[in-house]
């Protein structure tokens, strides 16, 4: 197919591009910089300079690539300082999602595109109660941390305006993979802590993994909702050590939940002790996708492992250091 994809120099856009190609597919991908221009271009891509938020440049842009299928991938994460008001830190994202997405859905309906998919997100947002693993039949949050509040309107706004028209929205995990990935400091510098019983279940997803659901997603009719997750939600006591042990940091601090809320915020309270993960199941059965990283135990080891802390973490990268409870979380 011709695809064009939009936010196409981004963490998940460049390898979904590259992955496109791979399976023969003729790519038209965006960027904000002419510099990430070049990127795209380098990637075998035709590239272009858009602003998403410009929507008449982008029914242009449409107009032209003349595309079969649209990929929205676009964010505004790069060099964002991340704080305890994740509706400070995303508010450009949250444009991209409410403007962007009805800009692009705006061209697609114009340019006769049926086929649509758009990023969407999975963690923090289902309710946080009932069991540990929720699946896209279960409800979202109906009261959501005052601190995400926009965040999560503009996260509904997009699963629904694309459902609506007919597309399918990939609620994607926690990415990790990338040299600059956002949790990768934090837990260096020891700042990411364990707060309380650790208990909130986090869903991971390396982006290459995310890429080929994306190029299978392409493949199938709308609309729909899946989450894009590896194998195995966990809680943070679980994840949180082992991603230590790979980049080679000490065991993360364990703070009271009194004390979490003091410099993280209400926000990283309810991610470290109440948060539920996502299943896979329904993507896996129709999208016939399989994660090539199943879990984040080996994953987290394979993207940013050094010798030293290879070896140190032999044991701990196996699936034998779970709980009984946590296998169960898991299951």
């Amino acid at each position: 197919m011709r695809v064009f994809v939009a936010g196409a120099s981004g963490a998940v856009g460049t390898r979904l591009v590259a992955q496109l190609i791979d399976a023969g597919h003729e790519v038209t991908g965006t960027s904000r910089s002419p510099g990430n221009a070049a990127r795209v271009q380098a990637l075998g891509a035709e590239a272009v300079v858009l602003d998403l938020l410009d929507a008449r440049a982008v029914r242009e842009a449409v107009r032209r690539a003349e595309p079969e299928a649209i990929v929205h991938e676009a964010t505004a994460l790069a060099d964002v300082n991340f704080s305890k008001n994740l509706d400070r830190s995303f508010e450009q994202t949250n444009r991209l999602r409410r403007e962007g997405t009805d800009a692009l859905l705006a061209a697609a309906e114009e340019a006769s595109v049926r086929r649509f998919v758009a990023q969407s997100y999975v963690n923090l947002r289902y309710p946080r109660e009932g069991g540990p693993v929720k699946t896209e039949d279960d409800p979202l949050d109906s009261a959501p941390v005052k601190a995400m509040r926009e965040t999560f309107a503009a996260m509904a706004h997009l699963d629904e305006a694309v459902t609506e028209a007919g597309g399918i929205a990939l609620r994607y995990g926690n990415f990790y993979g990338a040299a600059n990935d956002g949790l990768i400091e934090p837990v260096r510098k020891r700042q990411f802590p364990i707060a309380g019983d650790g208990g909130g279940v986090s869903s991971f997803i390396h982006l290459d993994d995310a890429a080929a659901a994306t190029v299978l997603a392409l493949e199938h009719d709308g609309p729909a909702i899946y989450n894009i997750v590896d194998d195995e939600p966990a809680p943070v006591r679980e994840w949180l050590p082992v991603l230590a042990t790979a980049l080679g940091a000490k065991p993360p601090r364990h703070v009271p939940v009194w004390l979490a809320r003091l410099f993280a915020g209400e926000l990283g309270v309810v991610m470290g002790t109440e948060a539920r993960g996502a299943s896979n199941a329904k993507a896996k059965r129709e999208l016939g996708w399989t994660p090539r990283h199943p879990s984040w135990r080996q994953g987290f080891f394979e993207a940013y492992a050094t010798p030293d802390s290879r070896r140190s973490g032999t044991v701990r990268s196996g699936a034998s250091v779970a709980t009984g409870r946590d296998r169960d979380i898991a299951a």
